[in-house]
């Protein structure tokens, strides 16, 4: 799979919500996009990633 214009191999079944953590990714600061749709933060948990998938994380600091 890609990630961020990377090829990336899966070692296991792994959630998007779990890649990012193990990446040390801030939810409240990142938009998914997989497969060139926005990925609903509610969808993280039960998305599982596929050898097939890009995916592409933004990363956004929260300004006032």
């Amino acid at each position: 799979m890609k990630i961020n214009g990377k090829d990336f191999v899966l070692n296991k079944s792994t959630t998007v919500s779990e890649y990012l953590e193990k990446n040390g990714y801030v939810q409240a600061h990142i938009v998914v996009e997989l497969n060139e749709k926005i990925l609903p933060k509610d969808m993280y948990e039960r998305t599982y990633l596929k050898d097939e998938d890009c995916l592409e994380i933004l990363t956004f600091m929260g300004g006032g």
